[in-house]
This record gives C-alpha cells, sequence and structure tokens, in this order.
C-alpha cells in the first residue's frame, strides 16, 4: 500500500503529511512511558521485525500479493498506540530514503494511512474486542488478528478516498478497487498478526508489556528477524501488490513512472547494484539493522530522565 509519487496530489500530500508529522510530534511526547531502559530494546526488535517482514510479499488472488502492514501488531507489542506510530512510521521513512519503496512526495500519505489509521484502527478495535470476549488475555490473538484485518481495509480505503480527491481515479471506481482487494490481504494481516502474538504470549512474554519477566535475551529474535530478512525475503511472490494492481488495472500505473522524484537509495527495490538473490538478502539485512538502530535512538531519546 506504499503511495509512489505522482499518485497523489500537492494538496492532498501536504494535508496527510501535515497531519503526520502532528500525530507523530504528539507521539513523541505520549511514548515515553514506554521508552524505559527496558522497552526500548523492545522498540528496536518491533521495528526491524516489521521491516523484514514488510519484504515478504504473499499471493492473495488473480495475480495480487500483500504484505504485512504490522501496525496493530506493533501497538499490541509496544503497548502503545502512540509508540507503534512511532515504529510504522520509521520503517515507511527508511523504506523511501534508502529503498524507494513509497514515493517522498507520498511519505505523508503512506504515513498517515499505514501508521496513523492503520495503528488506531486497530489497536482501538483490539481494546473493544477484548472487553467483548471478556477481557481474557488468551483471546489477546484473535481479537488482535481481526482487529488487524480491518485496520488494512481501513487504511486501504483512506488510500482510495486520497487518490479520488487528488484526481487520479473516480472514487466509484477505486474505492470497491481498493476495498476488495485488501480484504484478502487483511486476511493474511490478520492471520500473521494473531499467530505472532501467540508465538509471543507462549515463547517470549518477556517482550509483551505488563510483563515483569526479564528481558530473556536477544539470539533468538535477532537471529529470527536476520533470517526473514536475508533469507525468507527471497521467496516473496512477484506479483503486484494491492495498490499497484489496482493501479494497472485502473490505468494509473504510469504517474508513478512518469514522476519520481529522484535521491540517492543505495538499495532501490531491495537490491544491491541491481542484483536480486543476495543483494536482496544484503538490502534486507542492512535495512533491519538500520530500523533497529533508529528506534532504539529514538527511544533513549525520548525516554523520561528517570527511566
Amino acid at each position: 500500500m506504499h503511495i509512489p509519487d505522482g499518485f497523489v496530489s500537492l494538496p492532498v500530500a501536504a494535508a496527510t503529511g501535515l497531519v503526520s508529522v502532528v500525530g507523530l510530534g504528539i507521539g513523541m511526547g505520549r511514548s515515553q512511558d514506554a521508552f524505559g531502559i527496558r522497552r526500548a530494546p523492545v522498540l528496536g526488535l518491533t521495528t526491524a521485525f516489521i521491516f523484514a517482514a514488510q519484504m515478504i510479499n504473499f499471493p492473495v488472488a488473480g495475480g495480487t500479493s500483500g504484505h504485512l502492514l504490522g501496525g496493530t501488531l506493533a501497538a499490541i507489542i509496544l503497548g502503545s498506540p502512540w509508540a507503534g506510530m512511532l515504529c510504522i512510521a520509521t520503517v515507511l521513512i527508511i523504506q523511501a530514503v534508502l529503498f524507494a519503496d513509497g514515493g517522498i512526495t507520498a511519505l505523508g500519505a503512506n504515513i498517515f494511512n499505514m501508521g496513523v489509521i492503520g495503528v488506531w484502527v486497530g489497536w482501538s478495535l483490539t481494546q473493544t474486542l477484548q472487553r467483548l470476549f471478556g477481557g481474557y488475555k488468551g483471546r489477546l490473538p484473535l481479537a488482535a488478528g481481526i482487529a488487524a484485518g480491518i485496520s488494512v481495509v481501513v487504511a486501504a480505503i483512506a488510500c482510495a478516498i486520497e487518490l479520488a480527491l487528488s484526481g487520479t481515479a473516480p472514487v466509484n471506481i477505486v474505492l470497491p478497487a481498493m476495498t476488495g482487494v485488501h480484504i484478502l490481504i487483511g486476511i493474511g494481516e490478520g492471520l500473521i498478526t494473531g499467530g505472532v502474538l501467540t508465538y509471543l504470549m507462549t515463547a517470549r512474554p518477556d517482550l509483551l508489556p505488563g510483563n515483569q519477566q526479564e528481558f530473556k535475551g536477544w539470539v533468538v529474535p535477532v537471529v529470527s528477524i536476520l533470517l526473514i530478512a536475508g533469507v525468507l525475503s527471497l521467496l516473496a511472490s512477484a506479483w503486484p501488490d494491492g495498490l499497484e494492481k489496482v493501479a494497472e488495472n485502473l490505468g494509473f500505473i504510469k504517474l508513478g513512472e512518469n514522476v519520481r522524484v529522484s535521491i540517492p537509495t543505495p538499495f532501490a527495490d531491495y537490491t544491491v547494484n541491481g542484483n536480486e538473490g543476495i543483494g536482496t538478502s544484503i538490502a534486507g539485512i542492512i535495512g533491519s539493522i538500520v530500523c533497529f538502530g533508529v528506534a532504539f535512538g529514538i527511544a533513549k531519546l525520548v525516554r523520561p530522565n528517570n527511566a
């Protein structure tokens, strides 16, 4: 769902960019409680994991693929939608700047769709469903999985409205097209979110909020993230993702090809010097390390003085 340059108009890009900047500014202040000494590594690991997982496009239907957005998952693991916003925004900024994944001019829209709407819809629905399920902790993966799936669809609707407001495609055509394909992608998002939370609750409860267990160590999460970014990413589907497929079908894909803001992107298309295979592995590993470092640095920067 990464919008490239040329898909949204300047007013839409400016408006969504302003909302995103304000939201992230507030999030920096509201996230301080989540960034003590104990939680800073978790923010870094979560951000690196979301980056790595987003490299793995899974096929859905009709020659279309999708990938994890991760907003709900990040908010639940970090115990804060504000921290979840910072996590997803960090991933999106690094993807745009280093990997040419998502346009520079559309960065505000992408953060608004995936880092604001995706996170807050997923977090709010999870809290609501948990209450409806009786508040049992064991049902958190189910609640979060359902919420995550719905959050993807809502984010896709927002993206469709932005495209319509930009004059890129008529709303009566782009809205059902984006919604339909992202319902399928949302099912994948829900399964991944529920699966990851089930694993963490069983094997690594120390990584979840509200648990006072000592941090059990870095080896397993770090190795897992590097394997996802460096090895499993090679198995990603080559089919276009939901937005690309809709753009192809509705005939506005060339807007992204004709209008591109050129900045040095050393790992464009997740390769090194255009080499796939080992180049993709290297790019994925470097991206995960950069995401961890930036997120860890943010956590250290905004943490309370007494944390």
